[in-house]
């Protein structure tokens, strides 16, 4: 990204803007520091898209990659257990597991392109090649959940064009819902009683999540003279279910996010928090880490001696990662939120909050602060952005491989709580 041919305007792309920018890309982020249509050159979105698709395919395969590692260690009843849960992915169709991802990732990208291209084509004028490149380009954004767009506005523009914005948000779904869980949909979807406990939550999640972004985007924004208000009923309701799944972590904006009331801004922070499937191109600590935490915290309230999902006990240890990545989740934002405030003197609380959340989160969603921060913040949103994309998968497989056992056990005590 530093080379001069990367760049619209003659020389280089100064050391922080280059680093910022292939981050937010090999992380799928989509978070930007300069405009991304006019600073870079065709070279550079070439080199985007190549670092998103590179960023997507290589996360979903070293998380489906990992949870082969992890079988592989737990001895033949945790792989019989982890191959129950993981719906076939076993460590010994790794070749099959890489071709199906290489597929549903082709497959998808290529439905996306052929839709955005005759519509480019055929409505908007574009000359043949332009739009090809075009849809190409923000395909591979939406199935990687990257965000990049080559428009200064990102998707506004076509926020009431249902046929550009409903092809990107399905790429961004099939991208963050988690190849273990497609591959299981595409095999059982007659079956929906036989589905594993990870897709039920990762299903089930993602249309609970989903129904609740979009009618708080719909009741808060209704009449907003600055997102949903100057719009039709009909374009009102395509905007929120965009913006809604967007909000997961695929980064693109159709209403401008900057002028959003204050309820709507504190619950897409949350939404970005919580994230997509695992093993997918999706951020955050992912749907099924806060259903368990959801489910843990019932079990608890009822009394019950385990946390039951569907007549299934949910694992102690499983219980243990859930807390685990969550709270890590909380204090990195938390501390990522006050380093922001230290670094910047203009900023409000409330868009520090939202900068470093989509970072973590790597959503790419912003309200327009990204850009004026000074380089130290900078920096501080490509560290949150790696952490955040490979922080999750890492700790929840190193508390996997890192289980022990003890011969004896302490005696047990029970400080006051709450």
């Amino acid at each position: 990204m530093m080379l001069p041919a990367a760049r619209a305007e003659p020389g280089h792309a100064p050391l922080v803007t280059a680093l910022f920018t292939a981050a937010s890309a090999v992380c799928v982020t989509g978070l930007s520091v300069v405009d991304t249509p006019t600073y870079w050159s065709t070279f550079g979105h070439v080199l985007l898209t190549v670092l998103s698709q590179i960023g997507g395919f290589g996360i979903m395969t070293l998380a489906t990659l990992l949870s082969l590692l992890v079988s592989r260690r737990l001895g033949l009843r945790g792989r019989l257990l982890a191959q129950a849960e993981s719906a076939g992915l076993t460590g010994g169709n790794v070749a099959g597991v890489l071709v199906r991802v290489a597929a549903v990732m082709l497959v998808s990208e290529t439905a996306i392109s052929v839709v955005l291209t005759l519509r480019f084509w055929i409505v908007y004028d574009y000359a043949f090649g332009r739009a090809l490149w075009e849809a190409v380009f923000h395909a591979v954004q939406a199935f990687n959940n990257a965000g990049f767009a080559l428009y200064p506005d990102s998707l506004v523009r076509f926020v009431t064009d249902p046929w550009i914005c409903l092809p990107l948000t399905f790429g961004v779904l099939a991208g963050s819902i988690g190849f273990p869980v497609l591959f299981e949909l595409v095999r059982e979807w007659r079956r929906p009683g036989g589905w594993s406990t990870h897709t039920r939550l990762t299903v089930w999640g993602t249309v609970l999540l989903s129904g609740f972004g979009f009618l708080t985007f719909l009741v808060f924004e209704w009449r907003n003279p600055g997102t949903l208000g100057p719009l039709g009923t009909p374009a009102k309701v395509l905007a929120a279910f965009t913006q809604d799944i967007m909000t997961r972590s695929g980064g693109f904006n159709t209403v401008d996010l900057a002028k959003m009331n204050s309820e709507t801004t504190a619950v897409t922070t949350g939404l970005m928090f919580i994230g997509g499937g695992s093993a997918s191109t999706a951020g955050g600590i992912k749907i099924t880490t806060f259903l368990l935490l959801a489910y843990v915290i019932w079990a608890e309230l009822r009394g019950e001696p385990d946390v039951v999902i569907h007549h299934r006990r949910i694992a102690e240890e499983t219980q243990r990662q859930a807390v685990t990545v969550a709270l890590l989740g909380v204090a990195l934002v938390a501390a990522g939120t006050l380093l922001l405030d230290a670094l910047t003197d203009d900023v409000p609380f409330d868009k520090a909050l939202f900068e470093v959340t989509s970072a973590f989160a790597t959503v790419g969603l912003t309200t327009g602060v990204t850009a004026n921060l000074p380089p130290s913040a900078q920096v501080l949103l490509v560290i949150l952005m790696y952490v955040g994309r490979v922080g999750t998968i890492t700790v929840g497989t190193a508390i996997a491989l890192n289980t022990r056992r003890r011969l004896y056990r302490y005696p047990e005590e029970r400080p006051l709580v709450g």
